[in-house]
């Protein structure tokens, strides 16, 4: 089955009105839809079928004073129904080129170290794996 790949802006966030299961983490509030579709440097694709939201990506650029912009992959996700289909490697390309065309050279992503389905995925793309040490807070 055939999907497309669409950025969204405000002028069709509308596509997020029917999304499959598993596709993003938690509901879509419409309130921060707006606020990430309006933040500069923010970048949200979906992949659709027949109007139907089966997968989604998310990147940030993020800028540095002291060296070329890097595009921060924030998040993946596919549809278990429609994996090992080529959206979630089209989802990456549409996020590469638009990094690209925003000056950045590089890109990295991170996924949990028992997500053994993402490691493979991202293994496919030809990337290397590093150790890194992960801290969170709460503001």
């Amino acid at each position: 089955m055939a999907f497309d790949i669409h950025p969204i802006s405000d002028a069709n966030s509308a596509l997020l009105d029917m999304v499959a299961p598993d596709v993003f983490d938690s509901p879509i509030h419409p309130q921060m839809l707006a606020a990430f579709c309006n933040q500069p440097g923010h970048f949200l694709a979906v992949a659709t079928i027949d109007r139907l939201v089966v997968g989604q990506v998310r990147g940030i650029l993020h800028l540095s004073p002291d060296e070329p912009a890097v595009l921060y992959i924030d998040n993946l996700g596919v549809t278990p129904k429609h994996k090992r289909k080529g959206i979630a490697r089209a989802l990456m390309q549409s996020a590469l080129a638009w990094g690209h065309a925003r000056g950045a050279r590089s890109f990295w992503v991170a996924t949990e170290i028992d997500n053994a389905e993402a490691r493979a995925f991202y293994a496919s793309l030809s990337l290397d794996e590093q150790p890194v040490a992960y801290f969170e807070g709460r503001i």
